[in-house]
């Protein structure tokens, strides 16, 4: 039985902030089965300002939102890095994507890798290649997801609607709390 035929799919966009690259993924979960949507990443060019890369984020995700409705938003928690200036460019463009979903109406919950890699693959300190395989079989892809920016951004949403799916089962009373 394919998504098409359940009652009432979620649209789940994962993101994956990079100052670099800012992946995306949109799945459609319902019950425990997820179906793909689409994928892929913002790239950012290092020639352009700062500033303008910031705009890019905004512009081409708030496309990406338009063109496909998600209903709910995760992203990765920011983790702490060792050179001050990444997490401050991290933490800038997280910003951006947290603004850009507010200001569509689209709630957005944060999870820490620990929390994403758990959900996705059972192991908390799983490496992006055991990530991406898992992604790409839990979405019954012929292929690894490319690039890592974009499995890591459908991790997030697999993750988000799997809190999600437990949310139900557990308001509906198949599993205690």
């Amino acid at each position: 039985m394919g998504l098409g035929a359940l009652q009432d799919p979620m649209r789940i966009l994962g993101i994956d902030c990079g100052s670099r690259s800012t992946g995306y993924g949109i799945i459609d979960s319902s019950e425990d089965r997820q179906l793909l949507v689409t994928y892929g990443a913002i790239r950012l060019h290092a020639k352009n300002s700062f500033s303008d890369r910031l705009v890019e984020v905004h512009n081409q995700l708030l496309q990406v939102i338009r063109s496909y409705s998600p209903q709910f938003a995760a992203v990765e928690d920011q983790f702490y890095l060792t050179n001050f200036r990444s997490v401050l460019k991290l933490g800038q463009v997280k910003g951006v994507v947290l603004c850009t979903a507010a200001l569509e109406g689209i709630p957005i919950t944060e999870y820490s890798p620990l929390e994403i890699k758990s959900a996705v693959t059972g192991y908390g300190r799983a490496n992006k290649i055991q990530v991406q395989s898992m992604v790409r079989q839990l979405l019954t892809l012929p292929t690894n997801p490319e690039p890592h920016d974009a499995a890591d951004a459908l991790a997030v949403a697999l993750c988000h609607a799997q809190v999600l799916s437990n949310r139900n089962r557990i308001r509906t009373g198949i599993i205690s709390a």
